[in-house]
């Protein structure tokens, strides 16, 4: 059975599970679910607790099997769970998974709860996963889109007793607040939980979360990978400097950019051979956001352009390696500055405005600029 983290709570009133699976690279949001079961199985009499992590090819799952059946004598129900970091249990490991998940069936005694990453298709695939979806409740806990990050804020503000200002003034503080702790939930929370102790319930200003917020954002170049796409400038400047400033490599900033492009160039070119764009987007193993991404800029870009923005990125490869190149900034981070807003702003151009870009983009490659 398969749930959606927002779907949890309703799902516990209804009755608790003998066998529950969270899956999800968001650390908070995996915590909260796990601790939001614990919390209801302590109510119907789970009071005893194990916990095993699966680290290594020699784990011995023995152990695991065992726990189901090992109550001490002050309790006659408990909680097992099984951590698997690496999201992969090995040959042992998912037989022992499927006669977990068998065992778990009408055990009134044992709830057993399995905390994994984020796991990809084919690992969904597998007879392991499938037992526990088969048997149990399995739930992906999924990140929060940058999108909805200041929505989220004002929620966990309301269950403090908090809210932002209303009107433009709360939307901004709100996005101040989301632009400090981007990619980094986990210290969100704890930026929020200190707005508790700070100030009394009630309407906060924007100057007082400014005063209290600390700068705690964490960037990937994965998300980065997605602002880019998505053409959302100012936050592609501020990932980029913020990568600089934690000292990320910039032959990895690269990679990531140029490796969008291929990808782009690649589906360009499967669509005009005559490839659906889902059909091409398959081949070339492109899914979930960037899938979305994908679908709503390739239509937008035109063959030269793409070409174009290949050409830059090869060209930045030689600058990240120390090379230098005519017309190209001799910096490195300045050099992947300029590759990044030139994807970021064809992807950000409206349809309308295709014919005018196209044109630009012809004439930058006259020019010897790639744009």
């Amino acid at each position: 059975m398969q749930l959606a983290a927002t779907q949890l709570q309703q799902h516990l009133q209804r009755g608790i599970k003998s066998l529950y699976t969270l899956y999800g690279d968001e650390p908070l949001l995996v915590q909260e679910a796990g601790d939001a079961i614990r919390a209801f199985a302590r109510t119907q009499g789970f009071t005893e607790r194990t916990s095993h992590t699966v680290a290594g090819a020699h784990f011995d799952w023995s152990e695991v099997l065992a726990a189901g059946g090992s109550l001490s004598l002050f309790a006659d129900k408990q909680i097992v769970e099984i951590r698997i970091p690496s999201g992969k249990p090995g040959k042992d490991g998912s037989a022992a998974i499927q006669q977990l998940a068998e065992q778990s069936k009408d055990n009134d005694s044992t709830l057993t709860l399995v905390m994994l990453p984020r796991l990809d298709k084919m690992t969904k695939s597998g007879a392991w996963f499938a037992a526990l979806e088969s048997f149990g409740v399995t739930i992906a806990v999924e990140p929060v889109e940058r999108a909805a990050l200041p929505q989220w804020i004002a929620q966990r503000l309301t269950t403090q007793g908090q809210r932002v200002m209303a009107g433009e003034e709360g939307q901004r503080t709100l996005q101040f607040f989301a632009d400090r702790v981007e990619g980094n939930l986990l210290a969100a929370h704890q930026e929020i939980q200190k707005l508790a102790l700070l100030f009394p319930q009630g309407e906060l200003s924007f100057d007082q979360v400014e005063s209290a917020v600390l700068n705690v954002a964490r960037y990937d170049v994965f998300k980065l990978s997605e602002a880019v796409l998505a053409g959302q400038t100012a936050r592609v400047q501020r990932m980029l400097d913020g990568l600089q400033a934690e000292g990320e490599a910039e032959v990895l900033v690269h990679y990531t950019l140029a490796e969008d492009i291929r990808a782009l160039k690649r589906v360009k070119d499967a669509m005009a051979q005559g490839r659906p764009l889902p059909m091409a987007l398959r081949e070339q193993r492109v899914w979930g956001v960037k899938e979305r991404l994908f679908e709503r800029v390739l239509p937008r870009l035109s063959e030269t352009s793409v070409a174009n923005l290949l050409h830059a990125a090869h060209q930045v490869d030689g600058i990240v390696k120390g090379l230098k190149q005519p017309d190209w900034p001799a910096n490195g981070w300045q050099a992947l500055h300029r590759l990044a807003m030139d994807l970021c702003n064809q992807c950000a151009v409206q349809p309308d405005s295709r014919v005018a870009r196209a044109g630009a983009a012809t004439a930058g490659a006259a020019s010897g600029r790639f744009s």
